[in-house]
């Protein structure tokens, strides 16, 4: 039993947002609107310090642009948790002078707006991750990541909302609240880097930094139809990140920017890959951005269903454009089908391990949110009633996708721990081998998830849509987020041709998804942006960011990209 009422978590979340909310209005209200400034919300990051570096804008005329923004994104979707706007004038202030003194930029982000998802530990500010037993507790230093960009010119101005625990796609929390999606109320921003795929789809930030353990950075890239880029493990420093689980590493949690453009993208990596903390017990490898030339025609392969939840039409269509542009470009695309079993089983195997009494610990008196609920049921089963469930599902849907879930779902020995991550080891190898070896290609398109943005609470029966993304951190594989096209009920619904078709799944799951147009609704998600993922090989981080380059340009102009959001 909590030591504290009940209702103890609502009065600290009441001051949270009310400190945030103030927080904000007594800043914005103080801006000045400077002339000309406002474009730079039109602006890539790279461009922002171009512009700063020509004089056509300062830091201080930037940062005032953006944080007018930040307060409209906030205001549309809830999307920021600490509000850092005083300090980032602060800052702003301090480069002008410096530029104008020496004429010298300070680093490559110089002057550049940029958000931080909140579990990253800054000076001064809570990192909640949404536990109100974690609030009023303000971060005494920064971390590694949050050093580096000062470092580099870039300035801080807020952080972000997260999914209570991070393992969820929905971006909810009792302390902070529900974020929602830029282009429609009524769906999710994804999580859980859910507030950073907001504020950035809405030009409320130049750049930010996010985390991926199971898709956490690509699902709301894909939801919010933003940029993404999922390192391999080491790239980024973690170092100063909490985590509701700390200590779990059977799969590896990564950093990654989230961005308007590849450009950006490659900018954020090109600055800080292999510049950890030395001294941290998450030191990554001394490798920094290495230049690559691409062959001028390249090889994809792709798929259009995991075979686990067969894509909807709509994930699916923009898997197939972008082959379709691919291909006019003259590059190779090969349709293949991929050796995703048992991904599903391993996953929740490991995850699950003690039962997720780690995870759920730190919620304290705080109620748990409902998009939870499948991710975290399968332990509560004794060994009877998981045998029974089982059964039971395999006798009458014959659902062996659900079944793969159930059964690994459970707490674990030390040897049946060891045993999944042997298993896992296997898995890459086979995977190396089916696929790398096999077929020779040099990326892979693949959905992000079998669905645009999920209505709210959707995810609580549908959390296993996660499999698509985080089959690729079970391998620890770089994986860039593009956004393609948006639904168009003309084009995306489900069709008889689509029912009939190859590549089903899980018949629970997929009826959840698709069936009496409750989720998947494309008269409602109409106008939702859906993203594709573009895989590369371990190792080759800097291959898959000029491999993203040459999808976005071969598919051009499309409504996506600084600016693509437009003030009401």
């Amino acid at each position: 039993m909590w030591p504290f009422s009940d209702s103890s978590w609502k009065t600290v979340a009441s001051q949270k947002t009310k400190e945030r909310d103030s927080r904000i209005s007594n800043t914005v209200t103080s801006l000045d609107v400077f002339k000309g400034a406002e474009a730079s919300l039109q602006a890539t990051a790279s461009e922002i310090v171009q512009g700063i570096q020509s004089c056509k804008w300062t830091a201080v005329e930037v940062v005032h642009a953006y944080i007018r923004r930040a307060a409209v994104a906030q205001e549309k979707t809830n999307c920021l948790t600490e509000i850092l706007f005083d300090d980032a004038l602060a800052q702003a202030k301090a480069l002008d002078e410096e530029f104008a003194a020496t004429g010298v930029l300070k680093g490559p982000f110089h002057g550049v707006p940029v958000t931080f998802k909140d579990q990253y530990e800054i000076t001064g500010y809570d990192a909640t991750i949404g536990y109100t037993t974690w609030a009023n507790k303000p971060s005494t230093y920064d971390a590694h990541l949050v050093r580096q960009a000062k470092a580099a010119g870039a300035i801080i101005i807020a952080k972000t909302n997260v999914p209570q625990t991070m393992l969820s796609f929905e971006c909810a929390n009792p302390l902070w609240g529900r974020t929602t999606n830029p282009w429609s109320s009524a769906h999710t921003s994804g999580g859980s880097s859910g507030g950073e795929g907001a504020v950035l789809a809405l030009d409320g930030s130049a750049l930010g930094f996010g985390s991926d353990i199971g898709g956490s950075l690509r699902i709301p890239a894909h939801f919010c139809g933003i940029y993404g880029f999922k390192p391999g493990k080491g790239r980024f420093s973690t170092s100063g990140a909490k985590s509701s689980n700390p200590g779990f590493e059977a799969i590896p949690s990564v950093t990654g920017p989230m961005a308007r453009s590849v450009g950006d993208i490659e900018l954020a990596c090109r600055t800080f890959f292999g510049a950890g903390d030395p001294t941290a017990v998450e030191a990554c490898p001394p490798v920094p951005f290495r230049d690559v030339k691409l062959n001028p025609k390249l090889r994809f392969g792709y798929y259009l269903s995991d075979g686990y939840i067969k894509a909807s039409p709509a994930c699916q269509r923009a898997v197939l454009e972008t082959v379709a542009a691919l291909r006019k470009a003259g590059h190779e695309c090969v349709e293949f089908e991929p050796p995703t079993r048992p991904a599903m089983g391993i996953f929740a195997g490991l995850t699950s391990a003690d039962g997720y009494a780690t995870l759920l610990s730190q919620l304290g008196p705080d109620p748990k949110e409902k998009s939870l609920f499948l991710v975290t049921l399968g332990p509560k089963f004794n060994s009877f009633i998981r045998w029974l469930a089982i059964k039971v599902v395999l006798a009458i849907k014959g659902d062996t996708v659900f079944t793969e879930g159930l059964s690994n779902s459970r707490v674990k020995s030390v040897r049946e721990f060891w045993g999944l991550a042997k298993q896992r080891n296997e898995f890459n190898k086979a995977w190396n081998v089916a696929v790398w070896d096999h077929h020779a290609f040099d990326g892979i398109i693949a959905p992000v998830q079998a669905s645009p943005a999920l209505p709210h609470e959707a995810s609580t029966t549908l959390s296993p849509l996660a499999v698509a993304t985080f089959l690729y951190n079970l391998l620890d594989l770089p994986v860039g987020i593009v956004p393609v096209t948006r639904v168009d009920p003309s084009k995306d619904k489900v069709t008889e041709e689509w029912t009939n078709g190859p590549g089903h799944g899980s018949p629970i799951f997929e009826e959840n998804l698709f069936a009496k147009e409750t989720v998947y609704n494309v008269e409602k998600m109409k106008g939702l942006p859906i993203g594709i993922q573009v895989v590369g090989k371990k190792w080759e981080d800097e291959k898959v960011i000029a491999m993203m380059d040459v999808v976005d340009k071969a598919l051009g102009p499309r409504g996506f990209g600084p600016g693509s959001w437009k003030l009401e």
